[in-house]
């Protein structure tokens, strides 16, 4: 067996053309303001790649650049400017942020309906409950892939490998929204290998290249791999063992062009869905969209009859 490509690189294409044709029927361009701090290389090539496409799909996009050497107040004040700013409807602080600046209290400044990060604790919670709010991209965006691949997901046994706040907590969230058996893995997990192998759904995000071996990959899986880490060799990798993965998946992403492009292209979405949600156009959506919430507090276990 050898797995098909879930191509994100196509995929993410495709979203952005039918964003692109939305934004061109409002009337408006949805605003987006990136705020990068210094000259990390990997934020210097993710923020340009991120204002090309908003600026293709016809959105208002801006980045915003301060020094290495900016002071916390001072990135606060922008932040508070941009919150207070009627043509902004997203912003984004692009991470990572220079040590001398706590980036959980930067990310608690910007306003929750302008948060296309989806970082937010107040998104962050209301995503926990099944309540509209705004998803944070890369766990959007992998649901998108599982779409377009037509994978069921009702009662299917999903494994989550991380839990980092950006990705595997909303990760496992969207997926037990969308009605999968969700295991969450981490450091502290005992027999990740052989959790990894009773996986029918299996997303890496560790951010260890080559941690998950072919011979973790159940038969006919679907693998998507978050990861991205630059080798000494300057290539880069996922957190999964790509060839050898692919001889016993069913789908799998490929690093790069897997989940990256999809990253990129639900941030526009969680734009133009902010853009809308401001003005009364349009609510947000449970999940953002992307998975159905089923059962309510009522009748999930321990709140009513039965599991829901």
């Amino acid at each position: 067996m050898t797995a098909q490509l879930l191509d994100g690189k196509a995929i993410g294409a495709r979203l952005r053309a039918g964003l692109a044709e939305r934004v061109a029927g409002l009337g408006f361009s949805p605003g987006l303001r990136v705020v990068r701090v210094g000259d990390d290389p990997a934020s210097v090539v993710y923020v340009r790649s991120k204002d090309r496409a908003a600026k293709e799909a016809g959105y208002d996009s801006e980045t915003i650049l301060l020094p290495e050497t900016v002071s916390e107040a001072d990135l606060l004040a922008v932040v508070r400017r941009l919150n207070a700013d009627p043509a902004v409807d997203g912003i984004l602080v692009q991470l990572p942020l220079p040590k001398h600046i706590d980036p959980q209290k930067v990310l608690e400044a910007v306003d929750p309906a302008k948060d296309v990060d989806g970082f937010h604790p107040v998104n962050a919670g209301r995503l926990a409950a099944g309540l509209p709010g705004l998803v944070p991209c890369t766990p959007k965006g992998v649901m998108h892939l599982l779409a377009e691949a037509g994978v069921k997901l009702s009662g299917a046994r999903a494994v989550v490998l991380g839990r980092s706040a950006i990705v595997g907590r909303p990760m496992a969230a969207l997926l037990l929204a969308a009605d999968a058996t969700v295991t969450t893995l981490h450091s502290r997990s005992r027999d990740i290998a052989e959790e990894c192998r009773r996986a029918e759904v299996l997303v890496a995000a560790v951010g260890r290249a080559g941690m998950v071996k072919g011979d973790w990959i159940a038969p006919g899986a679907v693998v998507v791999d978050v990861g991205i880490n630059r080798l000494p060799s300057g290539k880069l990798a996922g957190d999964v063992e790509f060839e050898a993965a692919r001889e016993r998946a069913g789908w799998i992403t490929p690093v790069p062009g897997g989940v990256g492009p999809m990253t990129i292209a639900c941030l526009l979405e969680n734009t133009l869905e902010a853009a809308l949600a401001r003005r009364g156009a349009e609510a947000l959506q449970p999940n953002g969209g992307v998975a159905e919430v089923k059962a309510t507090p009522e009748q999930s276990y321990g709140h009513g009859p039965g599991l829901a």
